[in-house]
């Protein structure tokens, strides 16, 4: 089975995180977004992976390069981005057969992509409480009548999951006009294959699309959660390490820390004396955790450095951060409503009572700051010291 991953998008509701990084470059249980979606579909069965690259593409291949898991990958290019269906048209030259459309920045489970892999041709659906935020997926006698694109009143909360296996065919469906979104859709594409093809639903239930912060957040609570106990670093003796925490070469958790799992130290990150760090929790390569901070479900990318006595909760952090000493996040709103976050310039509903704040790459605070909840600051930002943060920057 060819796969096909979709990675060339610039994932601007991510932003900042993706002001420097492609979205499917995202980290996620400690490793990039992608890489996890090209191992689950080598697991499935997939015996060749072609990525579809365009915005920050060399990152990806540069990471990936020609092999994942013994399957070959090869590449190819979306110039612009004019809609999915035109990515899979820039990889069309590769398909010599059946292939599968996987989203970059989705996690899925193994067993589910099998599954959908030898019901082809196939689309993953699941059920959801809002289907009216969806593609609502209709059947009829075991197989797929039409897809229902955002409907008012939903007829069904079966949902397209994004993930699909095209017959050989499919390969001349793909030019398809521009929809009211100015894209060229890959569901109208689909559509024609289910007026063709007896196409067949496959309901996965552990899914999640990875298109904003508190997403990201998510899909690391998922995966860190996975990764068993392993202290390979430098764990000192009176430091307490509490359920499955990981500690790579390299890595160091100093006199009195403690790290309750699930956790993941990254090679060379630092856990300082008596800092506290709970899970689920990254700590990516380089990261530096002060003396006496806390910090508990979040993701630190790569060289972040977090100072003594600061408390980080629930928050997402680009790479190379440095937060001054007593830098203290707020992670719930005044009125205890889930916590709001901006993205694409809208106020939007995180749905967790707990959320902290998003940092860009390279952003600093001085010391005895203070970051409210829901707050977001773009790449390179810099706070003053004892300044008090209440909106975006």
């Amino acid at each position: 089975m060819q796969v096909v991953i979709l990675a060339a998008g610039e994932g601007t509701r991510m932003r900042p995180l993706t002001a420097q990084r492609p979205k499917p470059m995202l980290t996620v249980g400690g490793k990039p977004l992608v890489e996890h979606v090209a191992r689950t579909a080598v697991s499935a069965g997939a015996d060749e992976v072609i990525v579809v690259v365009g915005y920050e593409g060399a990152q990806v291949k540069s990471h990936l390069g020609d092999r994942v898991d013994g399957a070959p990958i090869r590449y190819a290019r979306q110039r612009e981005q004019q809609g999915t269906a035109d990515a899979v048209v820039a990889a069309r030259e590769h398909l010599d057969g059946p292939f599968a459309v996987l989203n970059g920045d989705n996690v899925y489970e193994p067993d589910a992509l099998a599954r959908l892999f030898e019901s082809a041709p196939s689309i993953a659906c699941t059920r959801v409480e809002t289907p009216s935020n969806y593609g609502v997926v209709m059947t009829d006698d075991g197989t797929v009548s039409s897809l229902i694109e955002k409907p008012t009143q939903p007829p069904s909360d079966l949902v397209n999951a994004g993930a699909y296996v095209f017959p050989a065919a499919a390969r001349e469906a793909l030019n398809v006009t521009e929809s009211e979104r100015g894209e060229r859709e890959l569901t109208d594409a689909l559509n024609h294959v289910i007026d063709e093809h007896d196409v067949t639903p496959v309901v996965i239930d552990d899914w999640l699309d990875v298109g904003r912060p508190w997403e990201l957040l998510e899909a690391n609570e998922r995966h860190v959660g996975r990764r068993r106990r392993s202290l390979d670093g430098d764990v000192h003796a009176d430091a307490t390490i509490e359920g499955d925490v990981v500690v790579e070469p390299g890595a160091t958790v100093a006199r009195d820390a403690t790290v309750t799992g699930p956790v993941v130290v990254e090679s060379s990150a630092t856990v300082g004396p008596a800092a506290t760090v709970r899970g689920p929790t990254l700590l990516g390569r380089d990261t530096e955790i002060g003396g006496d901070a806390v910090i508990e479900n979040s993701v630190l990318m790569a060289g972040t450095t977090v100072g003594r006595d600061s408390t980080v909760r629930d928050s997402v952090f680009g790479t190379d951060c440095q937060l001054g000493a007593e830098t203290a996040v707020r992670n719930g709103s005044d009125d205890d409503d889930p916590v709001e976050l901006t993205v694409k310039g809208d106020r939007v509903s995180t749905g967790r009572a707990a959320f902290g704040v998003v940092l860009g790459d390279g952003v600093q605070t001085g010391a005895d700051t203070t970051l409210d909840a829901g707050v977001k600051l773009s790449t390179g930002t810099i706070i003053e010291p004892k300044e008090r943060v209440r909106c975006d920057r």
